[in-house]
């Protein structure tokens, strides 16, 4: 950063005092609550949230020092404002993949590609052609054909046999007023995703076991007498923010 975009000592005065001020209403809004799920709690912990980082940055950047609070991630649904009794449901899926292994991508799209020559691909963008021959050279087409072959759950559940490694993923249960009228959403297919009208989520990503690994002592209670765990179940707890383990990873599912 140059010395002509350095924060002032005012400015950093200033974040100071919206912190102070963001505490005290955060107080006031706790013990106010009217729920568990009181969105004036939640918009105050926001509030919060984002002065104390604003807060946190300025001193970095004016004096090289830090806080020592940590500002958490936002693990929580916000308060729910969808129907009561929902006559409908989207269920919203994004899932993330690397590609680490393209030569095997490449092989295994050529592989359903020679069994249907003829199929039309874009083998570059804004290319079309056959496959035959083709999506073995180039990433982009292979990704369309196995795509177009497999439908998105097999994918997941062989991503490895593509050269593919999984990221993080998460899947929303949204409730809705009333079923969509058909091809009304499908030119912004996530345009209307709402947290406030989520019944529940379904997240997997690596930092759940991040978090294990420092909450946990090394035992693992969940292995059978032979020392080897089921990978094919889930572990489900009970508890709110429920954590699961599968053969997907570790997981984490969000309920009201």
């Amino acid at each position: 950063m140059s010395d002509a975009a350095q924060p002032t000592a005012a400015e950093v005065r200033a974040a100071a005092e919206a912190v102070k001020a963001a505490l005290d209403r955060h107080l006031d809004a706790v013990e106010r609550r009217s729920g568990e799920d009181d969105p004036a709690v939640y918009a105050a912990f926001n509030e919060l949230a984002a002065t104390a980082e604003v807060y946190d940055e300025l001193l970095y950047d004016t004096y090289d020092e830090v806080t020592p609070f940590e500002i958490p991630g936002d693990d929580t649904l916000p308060a729910y404002a969808g129907p009561d009794e929902p006559s409908a449901l989207s269920v919203l899926i994004r899932r993330d993949y690397a590609v680490v292994e393209p030569q095997r991508l490449l092989s295994q799209a050529q592989r359903v590609a020679d069994l249907d020559p003829d199929v039309d691909v874009e083998t570059e963008p804004g290319t079309h052609g056959g496959a035959e021959g083709l999506v073995g050279r180039s990433v982009h087409a292979a990704l369309g054909v196995l795509f177009g072959e497999y439908e998105p759950d097999e994918i997941a559940s062989r991503h490895k046999e593509f050269g593919l490694e999984e990221g993080d993923s998460t899947l929303w249960v949204s409730a809705a007023e009333e079923p969509s009228e058909p091809g009304e959403w499908l030119s912004a297919p996530f345009e209307q995703a709402d947290p406030q009208r989520v019944i529940c989520r379904f997240d997997v990503s690596a930092v759940f076991d991040e978090e294990d690994e420092d909450g946990e002592d090394g035992d693992d209670e969940d292995e059978g007498d032979d020392g080897e765990d089921d990978g094919d179940e889930l572990d489900v707890q009970d508890a709110g923010g429920d954590e699961e383990r599968g053969a997907d990873g570790p997981s984490r599912v969000r309920r009201r």
